[in-house]
């Protein structure tokens, strides 16, 4: 086999695969017809020319399009305060729900469930633990450690390591002992394949509802993938998982990887870090832990719209006051048809059997 297919291969395995359970928590069984409504989520950072949060701002204050379609806020808050119900979900003069296919980095559920959904931040922590991160292992554990007692308590949290495969050694969770307790039994291995694991974390939080967001910890650049990160990001923005990464001098010393993590982390509405030493790491992990705190967070209905490609998002703030500030989110996402579940496929399959 060429070194081509092979990299082909892994990469249909790792993302296309079925994913049971993604969308399904929202929808009833009832007698009316049932139908799939879309919600896009977005969380936005608002900062001054001095990088200072921006509070207060409210739901008028914004202006969503979707590839230059003006889109209506249905849900809206700030941190981790109440979501606020904005516009109900759109309905047809009968009275059915609007039906659409579903895609990745949006929500089906109703409007009572969003508090639920959208309370508090889901966070992926990836652990570098490949043999570039031998020197730093114990301090990186310690600023990661802090990170985890720092997070507000309505996150939920999931440790993951990687050197050349993935660790899942702490799923997601509200109990912090037992992240605690994941990140202290990690140990040191070999390669890194940073993007491969990365991949697999983002699909692993697409899974989830409301504020997903993966902190990538990394010693140095990638030297065993077969994903190319370009494939990795676009993933991330389709699902609305913001990816942070903090990693250190190790990574300056090859620019491709530079650029590869602050390109990155700037398509999916998150930072990079590079740290020069482990007081620099801490702040960086205290930095990631204000942006969550101080984002706001959103969703919207999209309009009817052909485009079954790459989606553009745009967020402006409106009024003259308003727009000396900055704006940091993820710019767009790629819809993708409805898979049939397998309970579906079974019934269709027994139908026409007794036909």
């Amino acid at each position: 086999m060429t070194q081509r297919f092979l990299r082909f291969l892994l990469w249909s395995v790792l993302c296309f695969s079925p994913v049971s359970g993604m969308w399904g928590a929202g929808q009833e069984n009832d007698a009316q017809i049932h139908v799939v409504v879309n919600m896009v989520q977005l969380n936005v950072a608002v900062t001054d020319n001095k990088g200072n949060y921006v509070t207060g701002l409210r739901p008028q204050d914004f202006v969503i399009s979707e590839d230059g379609i003006a889109e209506k806020i249905a849900t809206f808050s700030e941190g981790n305060e109440r979501t606020m119900r904005i516009m109900d979900i759109p309905t047809t003069p009968s009275g059915g729900k609007v039906a659409d296919s579903e895609q990745p980095g949006t929500t089906q559920g109703e409007p009572e469930t969003l508090n639920s959904l959208m309370s508090g931040s889901n966070v992926f922590i990836l652990f570098d633990t490949s043999n570039y991160m031998y020197r730093g292992f114990v301090f990186a554990q310690d600023a990661i450690a802090d990170f985890v007692r720092s997070l507000e308590t309505a996150d939920k949290i999931a440790f993951y390591s990687y050197s050349r495969d993935l660790s899942r050694a702490t799923r997601l969770t509200s109990d912090r002992t037992e992240v605690l307790r994941g990140i202290r039994t990690t140990v040191a291995g070999d390669d890194a394949a940073l993007y491969n694991c990365l991949l697999l974390t983002v699909k692993d939080a697409a899974r989830f509802t409301g504020k997903k967001v993966v902190v990538v910890f990394s010693n140095g650049p990638d030297n065993s993938s077969v994903v190319p990160p370009e494939d990795v990001a676009e993933l991330a923005q389709s699902t609305g998982t913001a990816v942070y990464m903090i990693s250190t001098q190790e990574a300056r010393l090859e620019p491709i990887s530079t650029a590869v993590f602050e390109r990155m982390t700037a398509a999916t509405g998150g930072k990079a870090y590079f740290a020069k030493n482990w007081r620099e790491e801490k702040r960086a992990f205290s930095s990631i832990r204000d942006d969550l705190a101080h984002l706001y967070s959103f969703s919207y209905y999209p309009q009817p719209n052909p485009n079954r490609g790459w989606r553009a998002i745009t967020v402006k703030l409106v009024g003259d006051n308003l727009k000396k500030y900055h704006i940091r989110t993820r710019n767009g996402y790629r819809p993708q048809p409805a898979r049939p579940s397998t309970e579906n496929m079974a019934e269709s399959s027994s139908e026409r059997s007794s036909n």
